[in-house]
């Protein structure tokens, strides 16, 4: 078992990583909180593989268990789905000392971290990634969110888990197409600030549990820094400004992983169209991103993607914060006006 310590402001916990360590879910819970009763909430899909194994766990060592499915998809993470949640546990009467389990990938972290946050002001919270997205990304961090028509995680909250439990296992029963979308997060990292994990993915030969080690460990040293993303955790939207706004116009039929990567081949074809990254480094990104089945190409008109674009939540004092690759391993900052922004959208689509 690997295992990363997240030195979040609000609080320290765990990122567990290895195989088979879903059986021993109750014990971890145990060990990191006291609660006394557990609301697993998962999706369609992903209850039926390992719902059981994570309700056996939570009682074999005393906890209450309760489990709320949704259905799967990105449309879960809206207003609706998130009162019905909230109505669950106030029906099961859920309260400040207890403690509500992701069981899934991204949306599932999203949506019940989001509610662990609010009920009540706030009970214990604890990721179980099942995708490699979340187990790269999504579960680590403390970001919680769901949708509004108008736009992705509009409305959402920072809160830290107390856990995050990551069985390696779990991969092995997600299609193919979800995997790949979670490459898209993997190669962000790289391009971030990893040139080695980088060149690693070129020979497509690598171990899965240390990449994930890996990009939790790039990220946990972020969110040390920065909890609530005002500064340097800007760094992790790589790819997200264009890749979200891709993604709500595809309504949602794009998986989050395949918007990001269209997002960041867009944004290093500007980078490159500008002159601050170079063409061996630009192609290089978007051969890898290509290599591993990812789409790098949209066919949204930059007036289109723009009209999205303006109602992205990263807006501040009138200005976007675009996160620019310079080389591979090393990523700007840079702010950027609306009309600023549309030139880079056009240059991206170029």
């Amino acid at each position: 078992m690997r295992a990363v310590t997240v030195n979040a402001p609000s609080g320290q916990y765990e990122v567990k990583i290895g195989s088979g360590l879903l059986p021993s879910l109750g014990a971890e819970i145990r060990a990191c909180t006291e609660a006394k009763r557990c609301a697993v909430i998962a999706g369609e899909n992903v209850f039926p593989l390992y719902g059981g194994i994570a309700m056996t766990s939570l009682r074999a060592v005393g906890l209450e268990a309760r489990s709320l499915v949704f259905p799967a998809g990105e449309q879960t993470k809206c207003l609706g789905r998130y009162g019905e949640l909230l109505s669950f546990l106030a029906e099961n009467r859920f309260t400040r000392s207890d403690c509500v389990i992701a069981l899934g990938g991204g949306v599932t972290g999203d949506l019940a971290g989001f509610a662990a946050a609010t009920y009540q002001r706030g009970l214990g919270f604890v990721q179980v990634p099942t995708t490699l997205l979340a187990a790269v990304d999504s579960s680590v961090g403390g970001k919680t969110a769901i949708d509004l028509p108008e736009g992705k995680n509009q409305v959402g909250a920072f809160y830290q888990p107390a856990l995050v439990l990551c069985d390696t296992d779990t991969l092995s029963t997600l299609p193919k197409r979800e995997l790949t979308a979670g490459y898209a997060e993997v190669i962000k990292y790289a391009v971030l600030g990893d040139r080695a994990l980088f060149e690693t993915l070129q020979n497509r030969e690598h171990d899965v549990p240390q990449v994930i080690e890996k990009c939790v460990k790039h990220k946990a040293a972020i969110v040390a820094e920065d909890e609530r993303d005002t500064g340097l955790r800007r760094l992790l939207n790589l790819g997200h400004t264009f890749g979200h706004a891709v993604e709500s116009r595809s309504g949602y039929t794009l998986l989050h992983g395949e918007a990001v990567s269209v997002g960041m081949a867009m944004i290093c074809r500007a980078a490159c169209a500008k002159g601050l990254l170079s063409q061996s480094d630009f192609e290089a990104v978007v051969t890898l991103l290509r290599a591993y089945g990812l789409p790098t190409e949209t066919d949204y008109t930059a007036d289109e993607l723009y009209d999205t674009l303006l109602l992205d939540k990263k807006f501040s004092g009138g200005k976007l914060h675009l996160i620019v690759p310079r080389e591979i391993g090393r990523c700007d900052i840079l702010p950027v006006t609306p009309d600023e922004l549309r030139f880079w959208l056009e240059a991206g689509l170029e």
